[in-house]
């Protein structure tokens, strides 16, 4: 019997954890580790993998295609827009080198999400939201095991870009349960994380935590 799944809106607001995957080799454990942290209530997926081959990157995210509408919960797919649309994903999380907000928005359509990574350039973010960004992604806040060397932003570029910009914002880098709340008090709609979810002995748990804070 086929799997009955929920239908989601994909263009929806983006709120609350937002889990990115972590470089996971073995498929069958990835999708271990992403339904432990969809059990645990993760908002938002993003698929991210710097180090598997193309055919791997496939692979795995068509298992988690699956996987995520199961759960009703958005997949994003970092960087690449043509794997996004082979694999209908709900949209695609682009970087400072990967593209513009245009080209993806006419290759994949008005339907799908489209996230940017603005680091901490209000400038940059503003840009993106020109161009139709269905959210920013702002970054690093706290010490990044996956990012040592990331740009620091601060609070404060939260709190004015929540004030002057209509879309959701993510924060990413370093966060976890304890230091994320004041990020959500300064304006975040979503905490992008890695190790404090993926990391942890008990992901489930760990992701817990994470939806039990105050999201607006």
């Amino acid at each position: 019997m086929a799997t009955r799944v929920k239908k989601i809106d994909p263009r929806s607001p983006i709120k609350g954890l937002y889990a990115i995957t972590p470089d996971e080799p073995d498929t069958t454990e990835l999708l271990r580790k992403v339904r432990l942290a969809l059990l645990g209530g993760a908002s938002v997926l993003q698929y991210r993998n710097k180090m598997a081959s193309a055919e791997l990157r496939l692979c795995q995210a068509r298992g988690l295609r699956e996987l995520t509408a199961e759960f009703a919960v958005p997949l994003i797919i970092n960087d690449d827009v043509n794997l996004a649309q082979s694999i209908d994903a709900d949209g695609v999380h682009l970087g400072a080198r990967d593209g513009n907000v245009a080209d993806a928005r006419a290759l994949l359509g008005r339907d799908k999400l489209i996230g940017v990574s603005c680091y901490n350039r209000k400038m940059l973010a503003f840009e993106a939201v020109r161009q139709d960004a269905d959210y920013v992604a702002f970054g690093s806040f706290f010490a990044s095991s996956t990012k040592p060397d990331a740009v620091v932003a601060t609070p404060d570029l939260l709190r004015q870009a929540h004030i002057e910009m209509g879309v959701p914002l993510v924060a990413i880098g370093g966060i976890n349960a304890r230091n994320g709340a004041q990020l959500i008090e300064a304006g975040a709609s979503a905490l992008a994380v890695i190790s404090a979810v993926f990391d942890a002995d008990d992901i489930e748990g760990a992701a817990q935590e994470f939806a039990a804070l105050n999201f607006h």
